[in-house]
């Protein structure tokens, strides 16, 4: 073999070796941001090993997956600088480009629920929904709080909750029947409109794609953190500014029980899969706090490093993961003994955490 024909035999194997995943991404795949290193982590479960860093922008704060677990979207946020989602490529191992939300500053929390993924613009005090088919927003809802900071979109995407932090309260989004939503008549004293040839007067179709009934609740100051309980009767806020977490009815839609947990600087909220427990992070505090949701007392107070903010259950229900922000790993939480059993090095000062499983 010639010497040329070697080297461009070994220059083909090293484009090849860079193009292609170094090790391949896991079916089920923890997902990982880095706010310190502006990447994101894909994490084989099974052994806790970081696979692949990804570069996604400035600031990321949340990142959440498609519904295939193909595709991963992470919010650049920028304290309402930015206006920027980025879309990663989970096969690939790669950026595929960023969704320009304009003018839809501070998109922070992110869902991604009917093929649609949903977030937060707080500058905007809006939500709105991303429509990956023809990229475009399709949606934008007007909330009118203060940074609404998390949302939370339910399965058949008729309710929709978000934590509004600076003004201390919870929206309820209910959308109104029929796919057009309900017929609009005439402002109030105006004249009516002819009568139509059906015999009746004409009245303006609702919205396209339906409106929505907004239910504003007061709770603790600085509402942040939050889950909805897996059975969808009951919301969660944690209250950074007092300490507290507030126990929503989602059906009365009102407060029934402010609990003292004393969990002030509270950062994220989340319930165990059989909604047993409930686990909050404190961002300047070394304690991950442990409620029982039967009797709403705190069980447990968990030392797990020096401040905590994004907590995500396992699908199967056995562990926890917690950012474990100051200390740049992810805590590994065994949900049976409630004790700390690993640690992930995903990069400095990690913070939003997501599962990707593919189908």
């Amino acid at each position: 073999m010639s010497i040329r024909r070697l080297l461009v035999l070994l220059l083909i194997a090293a484009i090849v070796a860079r193009s292609s995943p170094a090790e391949p991404t896991p079916a089920t795949a923890l997902l990982v941001l880095s706010k310190q290193d502006h990447t994101l982590a894909i994490v084989d479960p099974a052994n806790l090993r970081v696979v692949a860093r990804v570069s996604v922008g400035e600031d990321p704060h949340e990142v959440i997956a498609s519904e295939d677990g193909r595709t991963a979207y992470v919010s650049n946020y920028g304290f309402g600088q930015f206006h920027t989602i980025t879309m990663i490529d989970l096969i690939g191992q790669k950026q595929i480009g960023t969704i320009d939300l304009g003018a839809l500053r501070g998109p922070h929390g992110l869902d991604f629920v009917g093929g649609k993924l949903w977030f937060t613009a707080e500058a905007a005090k809006s939500i709105g929904s991303y429509d990956p088919a023809s990229g475009k927003v399709d949606r934008i809802i007007g909330i009118g709080q203060n940074r609404t900071h998390m949302v939370h979109v339910f399965p058949d995407s008729k309710r929709i909750v978000t934590t509004n932090v600076n003004s201390a309260t919870v929206t309820v989004l209910d959308k109104t029947e029929g796919a057009a939503g309900a017929p609009m008549g005439p402002p109030p004293g105006m004249v009516p409109p002819p009568v139509g040839a059906q015999g009746g007067p004409r009245r303006m179709p609702g919205p396209p794609g339906g409106d929505w009934n907004e239910t504003v609740i007061p709770v603790g100051k600085g509402s942040e953190g939050f889950d909805v309980s897996p059975d969808g009767k009951e919301a969660w806020t944690a209250n950074a500014g007092d300490g507290t977490v507030s126990v929503i009815d989602l059906t009365a839609l009102r407060v029934t029980d402010t609990i003292k947990a004393n969990v002030p600087g509270a950062n994220r909220l989340k319930f165990t899969a059989d909604g047993k427990l409930a686990l909050v992070s404190l961002l300047g505090s070394p304690e991950l706090v442990v409620i029982d949701t039967a009797t709403h007392t705190v069980i447990k107070r968990l030392p797990i490093g020096h401040g905590a903010a994004g907590i995500l259950m396992e699908p199967g229900g056995k562990r926890a993961f917690v950012a474990c922000t100051p200390d740049s790993y992810v805590a590994v939480i065994d949900l049976q003994t409630l004790t700390m059993v690993g640690k992930i090095d995903a990069g400095g000062n990690p913070d939003g955490l997501a599962w990707a499983v593919r189908r």
